[in-house]
């Protein structure tokens, strides 16, 4: 039994969009009437192809301005298995493990705020007390990979680690500096991940779909000193659509 025309239509146009015949990224697909007219096909008959498309992650609609190729993305892999060296800034690090790629990220954006929900639970904090956050946006090639935020008692600040509110990324590392002002030593983390619908601000910065079929990747990080006390919690977003993991495990000899 042949495929219906509807079927046919959309793998022609599948075939054009991956060998670059209808453009790159961001370039507008030929509007309705043009499908309709190229095809000799019916208005429902075109639409049902390009649901077929959407479906794929092949072509996005956007409100008000037509349906366009979704711009293919190399995706990047992060390895969830060493923690950032001491020593050594959380940019650098991520600038290394994507050589071969252009990596940026923002500077901080430091807010003080009251200590609430998980953050304070995983922190051993109460409602009375404040936490300093360290908020980035982090890029692979000019496109949107992770947003990232970590955040650390206040107390740290008022026995003298007050470059926690310096909006800027610390060439050795908060973690070595914490070390070093503070004497405060990770030995270790848990991770936690979720997946989840982003909220409106993930979907803005990555350029996700506005019906949410793209999910976003929550890690939260909590890392702990010396003493088995946590004292820092970390929670990067990844959009799913362009970010994979891995992680290694190495049997004791």
């Amino acid at each position: 039994m042949p495929d219906p025309i509807w079927r046919r239509i959309a793998e022609d146009l599948r075939l054009k969009i991956e060998t670059g015949e209808l453009g790159s990224g961001g370039k507008a697909l030929p509007s309705e009437l043009e499908l309709r007219d190229e095809y000799r096909a019916s208005r429902n008959t075109v639409r049902d192809a390009v649901k077929w498309l959407i479906s794929r992650g092949l072509v996005e609609t956007r409100p008000g301005q037509g349906t366009y190729v979704v711009q293919a993305i190399d995706p990047f892999v992060t390895s969830l298995t060493a923690e950032h060296s001491p020593g050594v800034s959380q940019t650098t690090t991520y600038a290394s493990e994507v050589a071969g790629r252009k990596a940026t990220v923002s500077d901080p954006r430091i807010e003080v705020q009251k200590a609430t929900g998980k953050v304070a639970e995983q922190l051993g904090l109460t409602e009375d007390d404040s936490v300093v956050s360290r908020h980035q946006r982090r890029f692979i090639d000019d496109i949107a990979w992770s947003l990232q935020t970590t955040f650390y008692p206040m107390d740290f600040v008022v026995r003298g680690a007050t470059e926690l509110l310096v909006p800027q990324d610390k060439p050795e590392g908060v973690v070595q500096y914490l070390a070093e002002k503070l004497g405060i030593r990770q030995t270790g983390w848990t991770d936690i991940m979720q997946v989840r619908a982003p909220d409106e601000v993930e979907s803005d910065f990555f350029g996700l779909p506005d019906d949410g079929r793209v999910a976003v990747i929550e890690i939260r990080r909590t890392a702990v000193d010396q003493d088995k006390k946590p004292f820092r919690i970390t929670i990067t977003t990844y959009p799913a659509d362009r970010n994979q993991f891995t992680v290694t495990v190495v049997e004791n000899e």
